[in-house]
């Protein structure tokens, strides 16, 4: 395995609208994108993240990889096995939306108060090209929306309503953490 370069802010690769895949490449347990998938694994892993998606390696391809356990920035949510999407498709958002402190390892050091739905349905594929149909909510919602959004050249910047409430991790740490999210 091999932990891949993540791509920075300003890269194209970040802001196109990544590829569907052909679900026939899953189906090699010994090929190349399975080595992809389990690299992905290794480097978001290895960057501290909760998920990554394939732009955020320098790949316009639809897969996402997600796993959360104790992670620091994310303190006391419920944890999400090694979760792998290929070709993930959100719908069926309900109508509440929660602020949330995102960040993101293609734009390290910076948190933003983002607005994102609670729940939503996903629709995708796993690594052995197994159709998931579920309803997902609260933190792995949160999650799903930040790590999609990736595949439609999309960052969380975009999504917040008030970059007044953009921050450096050194100043979210000692001005916002203890803060209500909602100024």
């Amino acid at each position: 395995m091999a932990v891949l370069k993540v791509a920075k802010l300003g890269n194209p690769v970040l802001r196109q609208v990544a590829e569907k895949v052909n679900l026939n490449e899953l189906k090699d347990p010994k090929g190349e994108l399975q080595n992809f998938i389990d690299d992905m694994i290794d480097t978001m892993r290895e960057e501290g993240g909760v998920g990554l998606a394939a732009p955020q390696v320098n790949r316009s391809i639809q897969v996402v990889v997600l796993e959360y356990e104790n992670n620091e920035r994310y303190p006391g949510e419920p944890p999400i096995p090694v979760t792998v999407l290929v070709n993930p498709v959100l719908s069926e958002f309900n109508d509440e939306k929660v602020l949330g402190w995102e960040s993101c390892l293609s734009l390290v050091d910076f948190r933003g108060l983002v607005p994102r739905f609670t729940s939503l349905m996903l629709n995708a594929y796993d690594r052995q090209g197994n159709k998931i149909e579920k309803r997902a909510s609260g933190f792995e919602a949160v999650v799903l929306q930040h790590e999609i959004d990736h595949l439609n050249g999309k960052v969380f910047l975009d999504r917040m309503e008030d970059l007044t409430q953009l921050s450096y991790q050194e100043e979210f740490e000692e001005f916002w953490l203890k803060k209500d999210p909602a100024p």
